[in-house]
């Protein structure tokens, strides 16, 4: 929990210069996209953005998470020193945080000199059973960049996304949210196919879905199966 306004007088004396902006961002007196360019200028305050997210203010917690996910893209080996900080809100009991976690550490991948996510891998795809759309959705969604950051576990990832077909169906999970992650596997899977040595596993698992009734997931199978073939023929065109 943060602690903003330790010591401070009316004046504002005692606020150090991470609180004066976590209060900023608390009011809403500064925005994500400031907060960030702020910590562009003094990586110092960088750690600041991990605690806010602990923060009991949706508003800080949130911000701060975002601003995480926004940097992770642009400068991983920033953020890269606290990846064992970013694993652990995979446990977090607010699921925005939790989505967030999942996007910055796929970022990170690239990155990752020391095997972290290798050691986290079935935390990060446990959450493949989550009961909710977005999560399970998060997870699929970002496993093609790490494919391609670390293609050595290619083959795991395939495996766990060969799932999507049966996932349990939950009161937040229908079976619409179901074609929607296999959508977004199928979008994964073409990312990295040339990486996957089970291809034939991959194929047959898409060709089961160009009859679906979800248009746009009917469309991406089909336009996999035109780019890389099917059963029959699954070599990479030239």
């Amino acid at each position: 929990m943060l602690a903003l306004i330790d010591n401070q007088s009316e004046t504002g004396q005692g606020i150090t210069m991470e609180n004066r902006l976590l209060a900023k961002l608390a009011d809403k007196s500064m925005t994500t996209q400031e907060l960030l360019q702020t910590v562009e200028k003094d990586w110092s305050l960088l750690p600041q953005l991990l605690e806010g997210v602990s923060s009991s203010k949706a508003s800080t917690r949130y911000g701060c998470s975002k601003a995480l996910v926004n940097l992770s893209e642009t400068h991983p080996a920033k953020l890269y020193p606290f990846m064992d900080s970013i694993v652990g809100l995979l446990d977090s009991k607010y699921r925005i945080l939790v989505w967030n976690a999942l996007a910055i550490i796929a970022n990170l991948a690239r990155v990752d000199k020391d095997r972290k996510f290798d050691a986290s891998f079935d935390k990060y795809y446990s959450l493949v059973n989550n009961e909710y759309m977005i999560t399970v959705a998060n997870v699929v969604g970002h496993s093609g960049k790490i494919a391609l950051a670390k293609p050595y576990l290619a083959d795991r990832i395939t495996n766990e996304l060969l799932k999507a077909d049966d996932i349990s169906l939950t009161p937040h999970l229908t079976e619409e949210c179901k074609r929607v992650i296999i959508e977004k596997a199928i979008e994964s899977f073409d990312l990295f196919f040339d990486k996957i040595t089970q291809k034939e596993r991959v194929i047959s698992f898409v060709e089961k879905h160009t009859s679906s009734s979800r248009r746009t997931l009917k469309a991406t199978a089909e336009n996999f199966l035109k780019k890389w073939g099917r059963r029959q023929n699954f070599t990479p065109p030239p």
